[in-house]
């Protein structure tokens, strides 16, 4: 065990295999005065196969539905000095997480706020997928209602990264169908499930081709990530025109970089162009 300041403590717990959580999240939920949990069960079984007593503390919860009640009780353990663990149902906290609302009032009243990172199936799913990670853009889920979906879907179509989706295995089938029509079905997408577990699946494809193998509805928690979409014709004068004006505030790495991502076109490319201009 190690002692812990007071203070609130964000844990990341593995998203699937119990095996990726770090020692220093075991640490935390060891020594923690006050553990609270987006899902108490699954915490508690994670605790139980790792050896990690709860020594007379119970788990308590901490979720969409618990209110403002239980964030009231948490902040006065922390009031009184007390260290609080919270840890999500599966993965970094905050992501997609009723943590939030949490850790911006802890944040506010003062008190000391960190996290014991780890396992994310945001980022699992980019190392899979095959495609760009220079830059992305996480989504979260997108709405229930079909109408709600496709304007939303309007609103990421020129993102200038990799689309990254939390989805249901209910309805991913439409959403891929949604994502072909709006954002283009030749754009590259990947489908991730059930990431670090027995049954891990990544396919690969473009959204029409996904769109069309997706009748059923899979199992497990998935993760649909999307290929920027193609830049629109841009000249060698457009792009020495924002590198020169980059160069103004910026290192010639700093620029090229920024050019690079605005216009969606290879780095090595712009970073040539920026030192042949500031040898000029």
């Amino acid at each position: 065990m190690v002692t812990l300041s007071g203070g609130l403590y964000f844990v990341a717990t593995p998203i699937g295999t119990a095996r990726d959580i770090t020692l220093r999240a075991l640490d935390i939920l060891a020594s923690a005065d006050v553990i609270a949990a987006e899902d108490t069960r699954s915490l508690r079984r994670l605790m139980e196969i790792h050896g990690v007593p709860l020594g007379g503390r119970r788990v308590v919860s901490y979720h969409d539905h618990s209110g403002a009640g239980s964030r009231a009780r948490l902040l006065e353990a922390l009031s009184e000095g007390k260290s609080v663990a919270y840890a999500s149902e599966a993965g970094m906290p905050l992501i997609a997480d009723p943590g939030y609302d949490l850790s911006r009032a802890a944040s506010e009243a003062g008190f000391m706020v960190t996290v014991a990172p780890g396992p994310s199936a945001v980022l699992a799913a980019l190392t899979l997928a095959g495609l760009p990670t220079d830059a992305f853009f996480f989504a979260g889920f997108l709405p229930n209602s079909a109408g709600q979906r496709r304007a939303r879907l309007k609103a990421l179509k020129e993102v200038p990264g990799t689309l990254v989706f939390y989805e249901s295995p209910k309805r991913v089938a439409a959403s891929l169908k949604d994502m072909a029509d709006v954002l283009g079905a030749d754009r590259k997408a990947a489908v991730c499930r059930e990431l670090t577990k027995k049954f891990e699946e990544v396919r690969r494809g473009t959204l029409e081709s996904l769109a069309a193998a997706d009748d059923k509805a899979p199992r497990g928690e998935i993760v649909v990530l999307v290929d920027r979409g193609g830049s629109p014709t841009v000249s060698e004068g457009d792009i020495e025109t924002d590198l020169r004006t980059a160069l103004k505030t910026q290192s010639v790495r700093d620029a090229a970089d920024f050019v690079a991502q605005l216009h969606g076109l290879p780095r090595r490319k712009v970073y040539q162009l920026a030192l042949n201009l500031e040898g000029d």
